[in-house]
């Protein structure tokens, strides 16, 4: 067990941009809203997942909607605690702790907004070591968790409750609410005990954000550029270098997609990257090859200043550096790959091969 302060957090949203694999949400949003949180109710409590008692009711609080609209529409702070009370009416109860769905820029911290305000928990984990675009694509699902009932509530303190007995269905319906509901939402779901957290999340989730988040700020601070270390941490695979060219991209059915163009320089003078993304960089090829495909990450990054790039920031004249990154070991099962593999998100002709395998490591 141990505290997030101020710098903890601002570590950790730096951090999740990365793991956001593009999307997640803008970091800086989330981190004035967690900051302001942990300034008005006091630090965060952090707990291993371990170190959750069996019996203990946990909870799932995440934001649903297109990163785009965040950046315009900026959460007002209450909302993940509107849906919480949603959950909590119907299921007769309160929570002993909260988990985020996803290692994503907002996302991360969405459960850290109701952890302070009522002075409970939050677990070291969540469901996809990453980020992806879709309710049912965590772990919890793949185990056959039930995300129902969820609560779902925005800004203005509108309430929702959906049941369904299918966790893809219970995304059409909540991707429904976010359009209604003016492009993102906040949600409670996957309620469950202490042993089913223990077994079907992704370990260790905060930790690895802040470490990544720290090493960022260290380089920012020394005014370097050398992402050696970063990629160390994070066992990744350089993809690419080059200037977005070009940035096609739609708000469509609550979700941002689209692909950038990248030409390439220094070693890949001459060659040029296609980034494909739903929400988060789905896909990348280099001459029409893939390089790298979900469910392995694939990051971006400022080549001077070592900003990671997300996907509603992507315009012309970036000048990335383009990582790949492995995923989580869940995902690289046939089970997982069923949830969250290329051809879920609709590239039919495209094998997953890890993306150490596709750079010959």
């Amino acid at each position: 067990m141990r505290k997030l302060g101020t710098q903890e957090v601002e570590d950790i949203a730096m951090g999740a941009a990365v793991m956001a694999s593009g999307g997640g949400g803008n970091p800086y949003v989330g981190i004035l809203i967690a900051k302001q949180t942990v300034a008005e109710f006091g630090e965060i409590t952090l707990l291993e997942l371990d170190e959750v008692p069996d019996d203990a009711r946990v909870a799932v609080s995440m934001g649903l909607g297109a990163p785009t609209v965040l950046v315009e529409k900026v959460p007002a702070g209450p909302e993940p605690e509107y849906a919480l009370e949603a959950l909590e009416a119907e299921v007769g109860h309160t929570f002993d702790a909260l988990l985020p769905s996803e290692a994503g820029g907002w996302n991360s911290l969405h459960p850290m907004l109701p952890a302070a305000r009522r002075g409970i928990p939050l677990l070291d984990a969540d469901g996809m070591g990453r980020a992806f675009p879709e309710l049912q694509m965590v772990t919890w699902s793949m185990y056959g968790q039930s995300a129902s009932p969820i609560g779902v509530a925005d800004e203005r303190g509108n309430r929702l409750l959906i049941k369904t007995d299918d966790n893809k269905r219970g995304e059409d319906l909540c991707r429904g609410a976010t359009v209604e509901m003016g492009g993102n939402i906040s949600l409670a779901c996957y309620g469950m005990n202490g042993v089913q957290a223990k077994a079907h999340s992704v370990a260790g989730t905060y930790t690895l954000c802040e470490n990544v988040g720290r090493i960022l700020r260290k380089a920012r601070a020394a005014h370097s550029n050398d992402a050696s270390e970063l990629m160390e941490a994070l066992r990744a695979v350089e993809l690419f270098r080059g200037k977005v060219q070009d940035v096609e991209r739609r708000t469509i059915g609550g979700f941002a997609r689209g692909v950038a163009h990248l030409e390439g320089f220094d070693a890949y003078k001459g060659s040029d990257m296609h980034v494909r993304f739903q929400n988060e960089f789905l896909i990348a090829e280099v001459d029409g090859v893939p390089v790298c495909t979900a469910p392995d990450l694939i990051a971006m990054f400022d080549t001077e200043t070592l900003t990671p790039i997300t996907g509603e920031s992507l315009k012309y004249g970036c000048r990335a550096l383009v990582l790949g990154i492995p995923c989580a070991p869940q995902w690289r099962t046939p089970e997982g790959l069923a949830v969250v593999g290329p051809a879920v998100f609709g590239y039919e002709g495209v094998e997953y091969i890890p993306v150490e395998e596709r750079a010959g490591r």
